[in-house]
């Protein structure tokens, strides 16, 4: 259909579909909460295709700019919000004009309608930064007879010709156009407010092998393929947490690398039963490397409470987990350093489960738990990770304090600090790629971690995500 067309038709929807959209309030509440759990309130929001603009409302943005093809839509998304940080323009993206870059663009149930898809997502680049999220919702090609069925007995407004994309066509052309794809799924197996159906159906049988491809909205979440900007030099703080391990502190401080202009190494001690403590304070002291070393203790116990403690005193730009028992060697950092700076991930997780290990450094029944909580997780976020619980892990600092917020809502069920930063790099919508790295045996020292008593926990913590995240989305206030 052509644009003068479309515009039309639309028009006349807003006079005069008014009794439909009542009846779709239950849908479309549900899409609100789609988006309401990954974007957070105080973004800059470009939503184009806005309609009536109450996505855009309820979503709170610090910046919203509605852009709409229909003027009297527009209208009516004015009268209707008229809060002070949000905009509404007639305007269409084919030939969209805006000297200024948003947080977060969405494409709701739109793309059907664009008559040059490639163009108009091309023309998404230049309204993105490098941590602009794109999130595309378009019809399910399975519901097409249903939908034209409502059409027809009068419970759907009537529909111009549309595009049928799959979400395979969706990710071909954003991959076309530089950007890539962070995670898709589809939603609303049953598009209607029912009480208790409606949470089965949409929160649980939707998630689950047999019936994830058939809900009614396709999601494409991605994002720009732009390399990181951090002004001036960029500095880098590894934090090393450390429980009796005073045989392996001045090993870390002689093989932590450079990274950037300037590197941080931030030993936090665990409230060790042997000298760690005493050793890492002399080893501070004396040291005389390129490398600038603070140390403190840890005011709580466990690995979260470390790195939380580590990283809240950090200065780096880069933010880096090293284990104290250095059997994931950090002479593999710079790898992760150069993934994360470099813009090709967001997240950076160390995998020990590709390269041949040595003999002692992991367990049989670990290696399955490992692989099974790994599998876990994967399906909890709806990005791959092959090992979640490698101690080594690197982010952005601006990244971390994003995160931060995030997992507020989560409370504190993570002792070991892995789950809370998968998780939150998720709900985030980072993306999350594994770095491989060599498990060596301990030098010196036996592991912290009890297999069975820290496998029931990271379990639970495992049905946690599972609750909160995939099937019970927990939103942003």
């Amino acid at each position: 259909m052509s644009l003068p067309s479309l515009k039309e038709h639309f028009d006349s929807i807003a006079e005069n579909g008014g009794f439909c959209r009542r009846l779709q309030r239950g849908f479309r509440a549900q899409l609100q909460g789609y988006y309401q759990f990954h974007v957070e309130p105080g973004l800059r929001v470009l939503e184009v295709g806005c309609a009536t603009g109450d996505l855009l409302a309820s979503l709170k943005p610090g910046r919203g700019l509605g852009i709409d093809l229909s003027p009297k839509m527009v209208a009516t998304a004015r009268a209707n919000h008229k809060a002070e940080d949000l905009e509404f323009r007639e305007g269409d993206l084919h030939s969209l004009e805006l000297d200024e870059t948003f947080d977060v663009i969405i494409l709701d149930y739109l793309i059907g309608y664009l008559h040059d898809v490639h163009t108009c997502i091309a023309a998404l680049q230049r309204l993105s930064h490098a941590r602009t999220r794109i999130y595309i919702v378009s019809l399910n090609h399975v519901w097409a007879p249903l939908l034209k069925l409502a059409t027809w007995i009068k419970l759907a407004n009537p529909q111009p010709q549309s595009n049928w994309l799959s979400r395979q066509d969706i990710k071909n052309i954003l991959e076309l156009n530089n950007f890539e794809t962070v995670g898709c799924t589809c939603e609303q197996l049953l598009p209607f407010r029912i009480p208790l159906l409606e949470v089965f159906f949409n929160r649980f049988l939707v998630r689950m092998p047999g019936f994830r491809n058939f809900g009614m909205s396709d999601t494409v979440v991605a994002r720009p393929l732009l390399p990181t900007k951090l002004e001036g030099d960029i500095s880098c703080s590894v934090v090393v947490p450390a429980r009796n391990e005073s045989g392996n502190i001045r090993a870390a401080l002689e093989r932590i690398p450079t990274l950037g202009q300037q590197t941080e190494v931030i030993f936090v001690e665990g409230h060790s039963e042997d000298d760690t403590w005493a050793v890492i304070q002399r080893e501070v002291a004396a040291y005389e490397g390129p490398h600038t070393v603070r140390c403190l203790q840890q005011p709580g116990k466990g690995k979260w409470d470390a790195v939380f403690a580590g990283f809240s005193v950090a200065t780096g730009d880069v933010l880096v987990i090293q284990d104290g028992d250095l059997t994931a060697p950090p002479e593999d950092l710079p790898k992760f350093y150069e993934a994360i700076t470099s813009g090709r991930c967001e997240f950076a997780n160390g995998c020990r489960l590709v390269y041949p290990m040595e003999q002692q450094a992991m367990r049989f029944l670990n290696l399955l738990g490992n692989k099974f909580f790994a599998a876990a997780l994967s399906f909890v976020m709806g990005q791959p990770v092959k090992d979640s619980l490698c101690g080594t892990k690197m982010l952005l600092r601006s990244d971390y304090e994003r995160l931060l917020q995030r997992i507020e809502l989560l409370g504190d069920f993570d002792p070991f600090g892995d789950f809370n930063l998968l998780f939150g790099s998720a709900m985030l919508d980072l993306k999350i790629r594994d770095i491989l790295v060599r498990y060596r045996d301990r030098s010196y020292g036996a592991t912290n971690i009890s297999r069975f008593q820290h496998g029931w926990i990271l379990f639970k913590m495992t049905w946690f995500g599972l609750r909160k995240i995939k099937c019970f989305r927990m939103s942003p206030p």
